[in-house]
């Protein structure tokens, strides 16, 4: 596991995020359980998640859905990731396709951990994240398609935090001008973050940077339950 930012009066630390209750208390059992966490928070969003995060040394290990009320697919991952660069972030969802779990990997998550998976295996998959190892579940096929494109995962991992703001905005169809003062910036720094954005993409418009934002959601494989 990379090294994480210690706080002597905190130690290590992990983070849930998932939005229902009983499993996050189950999973924080569990986590407590199998490693030596000498703290487990809990967010039911991304935005709570974020909040978590505000003040704090990075945690040891995010455990994360993909299915949240605010997020979806690899989002939740790729937000986090800019947000807390130095923890390892455990995929956590009852989605155990291949494509699905190629992905999360290829966005640079250190694990994946089926819903309701038995203690003894969250305790080997934490144990092979602290060996420098990635986790994958048992039956998962090595190689098989990835639900999106691992380039263009890879290409939204690399956006800034105020890149990535502006891609969703841009997503949400809004003009430069309306960018520019919802961030309190200006209209000709929204212009060349979008010019940057679209570089990074490989992309040459802004119809086709939300395109490639879409397919990282992969909405076609995510539960309208979880």
């Amino acid at each position: 596991m990379s090294d994480t930012v210690t706080n002597p009066s905190i130690g290590r630390w992990a983070l849930i995020v998932d939005d229902h209750p009983l499993f996050c208390d189950a999973l924080e059992l569990t986590l407590k359980s199998v490693a030596d966490f000498t703290m487990v928070r809990t967010a039911n969003s991304l935005a709570a998640a974020l909040d978590e995060l505000e003040g704090l040394p990075a945690p040891s290990i995010i455990l994360l859905d993909l299915n949240l009320p605010d997020v979806s697919g690899l989002d939740g991952l790729l937000s986090l990731k800019r947000k807390s660069e130095k923890s390892e972030i455990i995929i956590v969802s009852s989605l155990t396709e291949n494509a699905v779990i190629n992905s999360a990997i290829a966005a640079g998550a250190s694990g994946y951990v089926p819903k309701h998976s038995s203690r003894s295996t969250f305790k080997e998959a934490m144990d092979e994240i602290r060996a420098g190892n990635v986790y994958k579940p048992g039956g998962f096929v090595e190689g098989e398609d990835s639900a999106v494109d691992t380039q263009s995962v890879e290409r939204l991992s690399s956006l800034t935090n105020q890149q990535a703001r502006i891609l969703h905005l841009i997503c949400e169809g809004k003009l430069n001008k309306q960018i520019a003062f919802d961030l309190s910036i200006a209209e000709t720094t929204v212009k060349a973050h979008v010019t940057a954005i679209m570089r990074k993409l490989g992309v040459q418009s802004r119809t086709q940077a939300v395109l490639v934002a879409h397919e990282a959601r992969f909405t076609s494989l995510l539960p309208s339950e979880d």
